[in-house]
């Protein structure tokens, strides 16, 4: 397989540290349902994974699913060296609700020198955890989804993506305010400081917003801005 190289930088949020070119395996810590789904996106894009999970059944289940799947104790510094993955640039820890492997496992990966660790965090406290251990990268699915999707059923939006704590794409129905006006001229930016990035109108497909575009029933825009200031424009447009 060729190898492929990508630049990972810490998201925005969290303690930034060195660009790091990801080249190579990638090391996948734990096989539950979020460990699993990631090892299996990975395969699906093209890179080679390395997963390592505990339990023999979880290991065995993925045998023909992923490039190589070892049963071992991956908070072993030893086991994990023994593996090879001194030698990976990124490991990605998505181990479930075993906080304290999950630490464990964070330390030992920073401690043999791995540049580029992503962990998995079941709570505020727990990231906060990894962070302080040395993990690069800390993310918390489950609340990011919940917050996505909070927003995706009360009709605020029909797509809602967090950039970092502060800055959000939302993609909605145009409100009906800004039918029959070219956006250049519908004071929406100086009004909720927000930026129309690009429309779809019916029928159509997505195009970049311009100031002399203009909206009409059932079209679709995606719109960026500060958190507060996107949610304030997407209640205003219910």
């Amino acid at each position: 397989m060729a190898e492929r190289i990508i630049r990972h930088t810490a998201p925005h949020g969290i303690a930034r540290h060195a660009e790091v070119e990801h080249q190579g395996e990638i090391l996948v810590v734990g096989l539950g349902r979020f460990g699993s789904a990631l090892a299996s996106a990975l395969v699906e894009n093209g890179y080679e994974v390395l997963a390592v999970d505990s339990n023999l059944e979880r290991v065995q289940e993925h045998a023909d699913m992923l490039t190589h799947v070892v049963q071992a104790d991956a908070t072993n510094e030893r086991v994990l060296r023994q593996l090879g993955a001194a030698d990976v640039v990124t490991a990605a820890v998505c181990i479930g609700t075993d906080i304290e492997s999950s630490v464990l496992a964070t330390s030992a990966l920073v401690d043999i020198g791995v540049p580029n660790v992503w962990v998995k965090a079941i709570t505020g406290p727990h990231g906060r955890i990894l962070q302080r251990v040395g993990a690069h990268h800390v993310i918390n699915p489950e609340a990011e989804m919940g917050n996505r999707v909070a927003h995706l059923i009360t009709g605020e939006a029909l797509e809602y993506v967090a950039l970092d704590d502060d800055f959000v794409l939302v993609e909605l129905i145009a409100p009906r305010f800004l039918f029959g006006v070219p956006l250049g001229e519908s004071g929406v930016r100086a009004r909720y400081k927000i930026t129309v990035v690009c429309v779809k109108h019916e029928g159509g497909s997505f195009t970049y917003a311009e100031r002399d575009t203009v909206l009409g029933q059932r079209d679709l825009i995606v719109v960026a801005g500060l958190r507060d200031d996107v949610e304030r424009f997407a209640e205003g447009s219910r």
